[in-house]
């Protein structure tokens, strides 16, 4: 059915926008006017999305929807379900009380949804930048097996999971990044100031300089006079990269090769597990079946390698193979893991062990992220060792010779 804009007023006589679905505006005027509103204007249009006809200018500066918004809208409606209120009631005192204006907007999109008859996993799928696609999953499962609220408990800490992680990371690589920005602008700095400074004095000596020192003054030639050019070439070889990992095989690629980075590699690999046992388990402990729930957890991963692993498990369980055969083909587990499988399978717990089995990777990630800057300390003192080294022998090396060259005299 097409999609309709429309520009009303309620009861109150607010002036209220929307875009929904009808057979036609014949059809949507008399659903308005049964939900109370009066419409006003109602022009056909292709973008069901809120803020979708916007333009590309009030975008940039819209309000943008946060994690934490999806979170905390997951724990209020838990609580309201839980507490017997209609879900459109408790919708519309969401909407009244978002200090996100966007995500009220998307409450608002949410309710006329519900009330054109859809459900709400199929009106959560009109906003994939909000919601992913494990969440509209969970919700679809808790209206066939009745549980929604409970779907939404667990999402809530799921959630929370995700940004407990994304926090830790961040903390963890504060300094590290903050080291290394220090260096880059050290050194264009010392390539675009102070080696050309020393260049000029070393000129007027008319004496053969030594390598190192030749080789920092053409370096620093060739960055002063290419500049633009190198901050072209650094434009251009990010946007390649960025549009060569969004093709299907570069982003294989590159998630493959990101488990292979030293010390921060195993911390990928240890997180995006932790990820896939609690979201295995929390499809489990909800009632998907296991086939189903290895397809929607292959999708939460964020990693196409892995992702690609565990859609082979999938397929393996369909084949009738065991969880543990189809684990241990995947390359990706640990021995202890796969004995943990092995027990759950063997006794039926098998979302208990998910569960434990998650919460080995995620203090496993917690202790490497504690020692994260620690490992990266060494890398950085080596780095800023060998940085001083190479200007040290450089610039003073001369005025080294020429100052025994004028004790001789």
């Amino acid at each position: 059915m097409p999609f309709f804009a429309y520009k009303a007023r309620n009861a109150r006589g607010e002036m209220v926008e929307g875009v929904l679905e009808s057979a036609d505006a014949g059809a949507l005027a008399s659903q308005l006017f049964n939900s109370g509103i009066t419409p006003i204007q109602i022009s056909a249009t292709s973008k069901p999305v809120v803020g979708g006809d916007l333009p590309w200018w009030k975008r940039l500066t819209a309000e943008k929807i946060l994690p934490i918004d999806v979170q905390l809208f997951s724990r209020q409606l838990y609580t309201l379900l839980k507490s017997g209120v209609p879900i459109m009631r408790g919708l519309a005192g969401l909407q009244e009380s978002a200090v996100n204006k966007a995500f009220g907007k998307l409450i608002q999109d949410l309710r006329e949804s519900l009330d054109s008859g859809r459900e709400l996993s199929a009106a959560l799928r009109r906003h994939p930048h909000a919601f992913s696609s494990f969440y509209i999953s969970m919700v679809r499962v808790g209206e066939m097996t009745g549980q929604l609220e409970n779907i939404f408990l667990r999402l809530y800490a799921h959630l929370e999971f995700e940004r407990d992680m994304r926090e830790r990371v961040k903390t963890a690589l504060r300094y590290p990044m903050f080291v290394m920005i220090a260096m880059v602008v050290a050194m264009a700095i010392i390539n675009i100031f102070v080696i050309p400074a020393f260049a000029k004095v070393f000129a007027g000596f008319n004496a053969e300089l030594p390598l190192m020192t030749r080789v920092l003054i053409a370096t620093s030639d060739f960055v002063v006079e290419y500049w633009p050019v190198i901050l072209l070439g650094m434009i251009a070889a990010i946007a390649g990269f960025r549009v060569f990992i969004a093709t299907p095989k570069g982003r294989y690629m590159w998630d493959k090769a990101k488990l292979r980075f030293p010390i921060v590699g195993r911390i990928i690999l240890k997180g995006t597990l932790a990820r896939f046992a609690r979201s295995f388990a929390l499809s489990s402990k909800s009632g998907v079946p296991i086939v189903q729930a290895l397809n929607v957890v292959a999708q939460t991963v964020d990693n196409a390698y892995i992702s690609s692993r565990i859609e082979q498990m999938r397929d393996g369980v369909e084949r009738g193979e065991s969880i543990l055969r189809t684990a241990s083909v995947s390359g990706v587990f640990t021995p202890v893991v796969l004995q943990m499988i092995a027990v759950g399978e063997e006794t039926g717990a098998i979302d208990d062990l998910m569960d434990e089995i998650a919460g080995m990777y995620e203090h496993e990630v917690e202790y490497e992220l504690k020692n994260l800057s620690a490992n990266i300390e060494p890398i950085l003192i080596v780095g800023l060792g060998v940085l001083v080294l190479i200007l040290a022998l450089g610039i003073f090396l001369p005025i080294w010779d020429l100052g025994k060259v004028a004790l001789r005299k």
